[in-house]
């Protein structure tokens, strides 16, 4: 992710150093982005700063700011001084079609660096949490576990990797991504939306300024859509929900959001999450400690993740030189 936004590469060991400090700080964002602070619920103790989040909270701000500062200014100086033709990265591109004036009251740095530190975090963190459910629902369903990588075998084969271009014709992985983004919502509660002007929605009078929270899991687990809502089926998008994707048309599964204002990195993220299981699957056997079922627990936050950690077993199953 880092590579494709600002050309970052964990190489050497200096990148290897700024790459664990930044992503302790995103971390660490997140962290406090889905913490409770009293000066949400009681807005007049703000000024006491209790348990001293707010201070906290402009450290980590600081400290992002700081390593995508220096990027951008990386990139402005290989932008003067490079003389040879050199893949672009997204904070290139950036440089490149924003103007130097003022950008809704904001100058152009501060949107670059705003526009790359919202496409880092909300990659990072959100595809790490579905591949994650992803290996920990299919470690404790073995029998979907082995149907996976059976069809690796017959689309992909043992004698090569996979490529992006094998991702269409992994239908059954496609239905496990689905069914696991439905039981373990990286969102349970999409980003809130403000009515712009007086509505009606199903009777109910909604006034101007009221803000609105859907409750993805809520749907994902209605009884009335979806057969024993709580099992895990990815059959269930091969057969009675074949017709149901993940991109905002179908109302029963939309955890990107949907409309003009669903997640703009959907596409991306839902091709690495189903490239980086892919090739997990495919190269490895996996399995838990002792064969023990993973604990599905979930911890408390912004991004619903699991709360234990993951301890898996690999075993290689494809030769060495591939």
């Amino acid at each position: 992710m880092l590579r494709m936004i600002v050309g970052k590469q964990s190489s050497s060991a200096a990148a290897r150093g700024e790459y664990s400090r930044f992503m302790g700080a995103v971390e660490e964002f997140f962290g406090y982005l889905g913490m409770f602070v009293v000066r949400d619920a009681i807005p007049c103790l703000g000024w006491m700063d209790v348990g001293g989040h707010e201070k906290e909270m402009k450290r980590v701000a600081k400290e992002l700011d700081d390593h995508l500062q220096a990027w951008l200014v990386q990139h402005k100086r290989n932008r003067i001084n490079s003389t040879e033709t050199r893949e672009q990265d997204f904070m290139d591109v950036l440089l490149s079609v924003l103007e130097e004036d003022s950008h809704h009251g904001y100058d152009r740095d501060t949107v670059i660096k705003a526009t790359s530190l919202s496409m880092i975090a909300g990659g990072i963190d959100t595809t790490t949490a579905s591949v994650t459910w992803a290996i920990a629902l299919l470690l404790n369903h073995r029998h979907v576990l082995r149907k996976a990588q059976e069809e690796l075998d017959r689309c992909v084969s043992r004698d090569r990797a996979v490529t992006e271009e094998d991702i269409a014709k992994l239908v059954y992985l496609q239905a496990i991504v689905k069914e696991s983004m439905r039981l373990c919502p990286v969102g349970p509660l999409l980003n809130p939306r403000e009515f712009t002007a007086d509505c009606d929605v199903g009777g109910y009078r909604v006034p101007k300024g009221t803000w609105l929270m859907v409750n993805a899991w809520k749907i994902n687990m209605d009884a009335d859509v979806w057969a024993d809502p709580t099992e895990f089926r990815p059959e269930r998008f091969l057969t009675t929900h074949k017709h149901i994707d993940v991109k905002g048309q179908n109302f029963e599964l939309f955890p990107f959001g949907s409309g003009r204002r669903s997640c703009p990195g959907m596409n991306l993220a839902l091709q690495m999450v189903l490239l980086v299981l892919a090739s997990f699957l495919h190269v490895f056997e996996i399995s838990t400690p002792g064969d023990k079922p993973v604990d599905m627990r979930e911890s408390v936050g912004l991004t619903n993740m699991i709360a234990a950690s993951l301890d898996v077993v690999v075993n290689p199953r494809l030769l060495p030189n591939i």
